[in-house]
């Protein structure tokens, strides 16, 4: 018995294996192997190729393709027709299409991606960062990271409530949630002890 709701025109591939919770909506496709977490929600005209590994509780909108070597960690939030790429050099006449050519994606726990960004494969992005709509990420991004253009540069801070935060000096507090912040190096945010 399944513990996930799938719409009927989704396609569920044989081997691919869903959370408890997740709901999967209209003209979804889920290839066989790739292993999606709990409490996640798919939105429509969802692609999730093999081998992919989704944690729990993450949220893909509308129009996303999730291709092979892409990792998304729990709390991962995926904006309207964001891309993700997997080949950094693609070639019609001279495919590139096995595991093997594929490089590693990696979006760490709780990051936010804004629609219609593109993140090309090979980078991994940070705890917590924010992905501008419409940015084009191309290196790896820092924990807490605001990136935005194109190519994306780093703008600021955010907190893990998803408020911006103003640094005094190395230090900062969330005006939101209160919860405190210290730069240990130019490009490394953590929380203060």
């Amino acid at each position: 018995m399944k513990d996930y709701f799938h719409h009927p025109t989704s396609i569920i591939n044989q081997g691919a294996q869903i959370g408890k919770g997740t709901k999967v909506w209209h003209f979804c496709h889920i290839m066989g192997n790739a292993k999606i977490g709990e409490n996640c929600t798919l939105g429509q005209n969802v692609f999730v190729a093999s081998d992919v590994l989704i944690g729990d509780h993450v949220k893909i909108q509308n129009n996303v393709s999730v291709y092979q070597g892409v990792i998304l960690d729990d709390y991962v939030f995926c904006g309207p027709s964001m891309v993700f790429t997997n080949v950094k050099t693609p070639r019609s006449a001279f495919p590139k299409n096995s595991s093997d050519d594929y490089l590693k994606t990696h979006i760490k726990f709780g990051a936010s991606i804004g629609a219609n960004a593109t993140v090309v494969c090979g980078v991994t992005i940070g705890e917590w960062a924010l992905i501008g709509a419409g940015s084009v990420v191309t290196k790896d991004v820092p924990s807490y990271a605001i990136m935005v253009g194109v190519p994306s540069r780093q703008s600021g801070w955010i907190c893990q409530c998803g408020e911006t935060l103003d640094l005094d000096g190395k230090l900062a507090q969330c005006s939101a949630c209160g919860l405190n912040y210290h730069l240990s190096a130019p490009d490394q945010l953590v929380i203060a002890e």
